[in-house]
């Protein structure tokens, strides 16, 4: 068998006919500067054609379910392995997808606890249990001789009434005694109950000593109860107080609730047999938010507090909303112009809740008269909800914009209904197991204790549950719990989930391929995760992984390295081999970088905080439990810490979201925290994330910079375009006038094909250039619109060398190393790190204030060590402009060189939440409890 995997010619985006050679069953990373064509080759060019010849394997009939995947554009590939990929791009944004249900152990244990689960009474939480008639009699009979019983029919227990049918009916069918409310009674008495008062009936059956041969009287006697009494049988054993209940049923004697036999649907919540009937198994409701209403408390009513739509006139006298407010402020005692947080308790509930069934008389003159009517207040909540109910479609988004997601009332996030949160393993339900943490769990399930049947009957079940929670603490996930949302993980996240869902199938003779699996994961963790990469290779699999981590390379049996540089100047071999070939290689800037020849230097002199800090007090959202912040202004800071840490819940949940209303005016809901201060320091909050910069392929770099109206005011001031009467308007492509109507400026048209993938193909009137051939006769040093925006960045700086306007706005993207990307490039094909430069590009456009306060969240994910040397050194201009910045990472290239540190810890999880040390890099590094300072203190000591 051959042991290599061939690749010839792969021309697939910027690959330049690619020959390259992979060795088989070892662990293989590929790397590269962002953009030089590693994704390219990994996931659109071999993982592409080992997942077409799959699926050419199968039957034609099996193929129309599963669409048509294109070839991609390569000569051959030979040695190929059926191929499994393992991205960032496959996280379900279902909000009932959990870490349960997506790594399968929810599925386990659903089974688990519909095998060997205790059911409990929903109301009273007794034990329900259900047992035959002959279980019954062995449990009597295993008494001690000589014992004395009494079998009693329960037919009556706690209900209101007389009940003397009843007893006649009993004293008729020959029985002597009954219980009544504990004390016995002869039939033949005449018995008068109080019809007002609760009475529990126990009829007497039979009275038997415990001893041999009264099997088959007691099997008789009890079968007799069972009938009388709906399947319910008391037993009075003499000697004891307390008399013991046995059912044939799972229904509680006590409060009749009864529950189905236990079935693994009961527990989903996912199915409407199992899930909360109120919020349909979602654990959350969207409910109107009082404080997105009204997010301003220092406001007055009639100063305009409430924003909702339909009350932004509230403050004028003269409109609805107002002589509403008016008469109701009347009516109750409140006023309209004190700060709504100086209202009393009453008026707010007035104010959000309405009037209930109380009537409020209403005076209103409109254009055509005066008409007065009494109707109910329903409340700004009850309003909203009504308006959100008859609104249009279009509409609904506005409404929705004032609503968060609130805990169910019912089952209090916990999702399932009450009989099945009521069934228990060790005296802890199936929400309760979820919540732990992986950690956690591993413990709970490694030590539980069981009978002997039970542990029969959960042996093969409990296996898998603790195969695949080991295998989730091996990839470094031990903070997650299993009801976390899918949705809410990091890209890193979901594909260490993914990859230990993998290593639990236990395949062999696979072609597994990675994007950056490191990412998100702190040093400390780095070892599990290739600890994890090794054993799917040594169970004799091929990995491939798209890799620029460091401690990765140095584990990897062989590394391609792609380049030279990205875009139109990659795509090509750059060298191949072990680390140590790399590192030789003087071609190769990853060699450069991994030997030391390049470096991110340690900066000689850190910028110290001068006084103005951003304080958060108080912060309890998720894992931080009344923890305080103080970030220092003006300088450039990190937020540090081990994986689930507390990181985005303090920077993305609180901060980011606390500046975002205050300063930017959004209307978001922050996290849980008590008090902030500094905010007067600020003027806005900008997040600069890896999202795409727009959603169409009509959104380019130029158009969101803002370069291309500079452009597109230039073309209008040509002599052509004056002659012509043409506008700014007419260079656009997104507007009728100067674009090709035949393609509506999209350059492609896509023809639709049955039974086969959408083929798009370059307009054959504009021949793809989006403008008709009126628009490119007007051109500007012999170039037209259309060959603008063709041109790369590193092209269009020296054409508009002498617009300076033009100029600087390009000369940014430059700077951030986008130097090969086109001006009209889609933004649809630009990578994460692309479009998270394009962003920063902008910022650095424009006129700095001193007074902004930049967040990033993990920068470098999918940056190779020479563009995190350009992000850093654009981070700190970003700085000298007086700005903050303030960014979450684990790169220590981008920790080394930050001027303050905040470090969460000590572990993940509920064993985080809590600020371990503060300070420069040097400071943290001398922090013995802290993960971070021990991966730092030999770099600092190294000195790059």
């Amino acid at each position: 068998m051959d042991e290599y995997i061939h690749i010839k010619g792969a021309k697939e985006h910027n690959l330049k006919d690619l020959d390259v050679t992979i060795p088989r069953n070892q662990f293989v990373v590929l790397t590269g500067l962002s953009g030089s064509g590693k994704s390219s080759l990994a996931f659109d060019t071999i993982f592409a054609e080992g997942q077409r010849r799959y699926m050419e394997s199968l039957s034609s009939y099996a193929r129309q379910f599963l669409g048509q995947m294109e070839k991609p554009d390569v000569e051959s590939i030979d040695g190929l392995s059926p191929a499994i990929s393992i991205d960032q791009k496959t996280t379900s944004r279902n909000p009932r997808s959990t870490v349960g249900t997506v790594t399968e152990i929810y599925d386990y244990l659903r089974l688990l606890y519909a095998r060997i689960g205790i059911p409990h009474c929903p109301q009273c939480g007794r034990v329900i249990e259900k047992q035959s008639v002959d279980q019954m009699v062995d449990q009597i009979l295993s008494l001690p001789e000589g014992t004395r019983i009494q079998l009693l029919a329960p037919v009556v227990r706690g209900r209101k009434g007389q009940h003397t049918k009843l007893l006649e009916q009993a004293k008729r069918s020959g029985y002597v005694r009954v219980y009544i409310d504990g004390s016995l009674y002869q039939l033949d008495e005449t018995i008068e109950l109080d019809k007002n008062k609760k009475h529990s009936i126990e009829i007497v059956v039979d009275r038997l000593v415990v001893r041999e041969g009264i099997a088959k009287r007691l099997t008789d006697s009890i079968e007799t109860v069972l009938k009388l009494s709906d399947g319910l049988l008391m037993v009075d054993i003499g000697g004891q107080e307390e008399r013991k209940l046995f059912s044939q049923s799972f229904s509680c004697p006590d409060c009749g609730i009864s529950i189905d036999e236990l079935q693994p649907r009961l527990f989903s919540f996912n199915n409407p047999f199992g899930a909360c009937p109120e919020c349909t198994g979602l654990g959350m409701q969207m409910k109107f938010d009082p404080e997105l209403i009204i997010p301003n408390r220092d406001l007055s009513l009639a100063e305009g507090a409430i924003v909702a739509p339909g009350w932004g006139s509230a403050g004028h006298d003269d409109s609805y909303a107002g002589k509403l407010l008016g008469i109701l402020s009347k009516k109750y005692g409140f006023r309209l112009d004190v700060p709504v947080r100086e209202l009393s308790p009453e008026a707010m509930d007035i104010l959000l809740n309405g009037t209930g069934s109380e009537r409020v008389d209403m005076i209103y003159e409109g254009r055509f008269g005066t008409r007065e009517y009494s109707t109910p207040f329903a409340g700004l909540l009850g309003n909203m909800k009504y308006r959100y109910q008859e609104c249009s479609e279009s509409m609904k988004a506005e409404y929705e914009s004032f609503m968060t997601q609130t805990e169910c009332p019912v089952c209090h996030g916990q999702r399932l209904k009450p009989e099945a949160l009521a069934v228990t393993i060790n005296d802890k339900n199936i929400s309760e197991v979820t919540s732990m943490s992986i950690r956690d769990a591993k413990v709970f399930f490694d030590t539980l204790k069981l009978t002997e049947r039970e542990e029969m009957i959960a042996y093969q079940i409990l296996k898998e549950i603790r195969a695949r929670l080991g295998f989730l603490f091996d990839v470094g996930l031990d903070y997650l719990t299993l009801s976390r949302a899918a949705g809410s993980l990091s890209g890193g996240e979901a594909q260490r989930i993914r990859l230990a869902t993998q290593i639990g199938s236990g395949l062999m003779g696979v072609l597994y391929i990675l994007d950056e699996p490191s990412i998100g994961l702190h040093q400390r963790d780095n070892a599990k995760l290739l600890k994890t990469l090794t054993h799917l290779r040594d169970l004799g699999n091929t990995l491939i992984v798209v890799e620029h981590d460091e401690e990765t390379m140095f584990a990897a049996d062989h590394i391609v390295d792609i380049g030279p540089a990205a875009g139109i100047h990659g795509g090509k071999l750059v060298c191949q081999g072990t680390v140590d070939d790399i590192m030789k290689c003087p071609d190769s800037l990853t060699g450069d970088y991994l030997s030391g020849r390049k470096k991110i230097e340690i900066p000689g002199e850190r910028r110290k905080p001068d006084g103005r800090w951003l304080e958060i007090k108080g912060a309890r959202q998720n894992n931080l439990q009344g923890t305080d912040f103080k970030v220092p202004l003006g300088v450039f800071t990190c937020v540090t810490g081990v994986s689930g840490s507390g990181k985005s819940t303090f920077v993305n949940e609180i901060l980011y979201k606390v500046l975002a209303r205050d300063l930017n005016r959004a209307r978001v809901k922050p996290g849980r925290y008590a008090s902030i201060s500094g905010l007067e320091h600020l003027d806005k909050v900008i997040d600069i994330d890896q999202s795409p910069i727009g959603r169409t392929p009509r959104s380019n770099p130029a158009t969101y910079t803002g370069v291309f109206d500079m452009i597109r005011d230039l073309f209008s001031t040509t002599q052509e375009a004056k002659m012509r009467g043409y506008q700014k308007g007419r260079f656009s492509f997104n507007t009728k006038g100067g674009r090709c109507e035949a393609c509506a400026g999209d350059g492609i048209i896509k023809i639709e094909m049955h039974f086969l993938p959408d083929v798009y193909v370059p307009c054959e009137v504009c021949h793809g250039k989006r403008y008709n051939r009126e628009t490119l006769e007007v051109k500007y040093k012999d170039k037209s619109i259309a060959d603008v925006l063709d041109m790369t960045v590193e092209e269009a700086l020296s054409f508009f060398e002498n617009v300076p306007r033009i100029q600087s706005k390009i000369q940014t993207l430059y700077d951030v190393g986008l130097s090969y990307i086109k001006l009209g490039q889609p933004s649809t094909t630009l990578s994460g790190g692309e479009a998270q430069r394009v962003k920063l590009a902008t910022e650095l456009s424009r006129r700095s204030t001193g007074r902004t306060i930049y967040i990033l969240d993990e920068p470098t994910t999918g940056l190779h060590f020479a563009d995190v040397h350009k992000l850093v050194h654009i981070l700190q201009k970003l700085v000298e402009g007086g700005n903050t910045v303030l960014v979450i990472e684990h790169n220590l290239d981008v920790i080394k060189t930050a001027d303050y540190l905040i470090d969460l810890g000590p572990e993940g999880g509920d064993r985080g939440g809590q600020v371990i040390a503060c300070g420069t890099p040097e400071e943290i590094a001398q922090v013995q409890g802290s993960y971070t300072g021990q991966f730092l203190k030999p770099i600092l000591e190294r000195g790059y």
